[in-house]
């Protein structure tokens, strides 16, 4: 069975991501084509990046890399969920990402977004960096704007609307997780 890992990627206290990715671990929950499993960022208390080596050579020193190594490595496929932070993701996601390389590789990617503007600008910054992972990012994203889909920018009221078009992120970040296992055998069978 495909299995995706919903990352949350805020830590701010009272953040508005942890009721996005609520909605969305619901709305998964309802499905029966993949395992879904939400990776709070708050659970994964990773320094700044504090690796001696570059993560592409994959030698990992720091036991919290290691734990944050094993943890990504179990998933086919993600979705991140991002708020968006002067035209960008946030600081905590991006410090996540950037402490791997392998286990990411040929894994697909969709964005939930939200922000001002529905935090496009936040998942377009990750779509760059994911090609830069090889990760394979879905065209479907679903964006949640401050200004319609939170009541006094805090109270997450989305309209059903969003559930299409994340049906349809899902769909394609399931198709392509699949698509994509045979590249990724390769890589774990190098690894035992």
């Amino acid at each position: 069975m495909t299995r995706i890992g919903v990352i949350l990627g805020s830590t701010r206290p009272g953040r508005n991501g942890e009721k996005v990715a609520r909605w969305v671990m619901d709305a998964v929950s309802r499905r029966d084509d993949a395992e879904f499993e939400l990776i709070d960022l708050a659970d994964y208390p990773l320094p700044h990046l504090d690796e001696p080596l570059p993560p592409s050579m994959g030698q990992y020193s720091n036991p919290h890399t290691h734990q944050w190594a094993a943890t990504i490595a179990a998933f086919d496929g993600f979705i991140f969920v991002t708020p968006e932070y002067n035209h960008s993701t946030s600081g905590v996601l991006k410090n996540a990402i950037d402490y791997l390389f392998a286990e990411w590789n040929n894994k697909a990617v969709g964005f939930v977004s939200y922000g001002g503007v529905g935090g496009a600008r936040a998942a377009e910054h990750l779509r760059l960096i994911a090609g830069e992972l090889q990760m394979a990012d879905v065209r479907q994203q679903v964006a949640l704007s401050l200004l319609t889909e939170f009541e006094n920018f805090s109270v997450f009221k989305p309209g059903d609307y969003n559930l299409a078009a994340l049906d349809i992120l899902l769909d394609q970040v399931i198709a392509w997780s699949a698509a994509l296992a045979p590249l990724r055998q390769p890589a774990a069978a190098a690894a035992h």
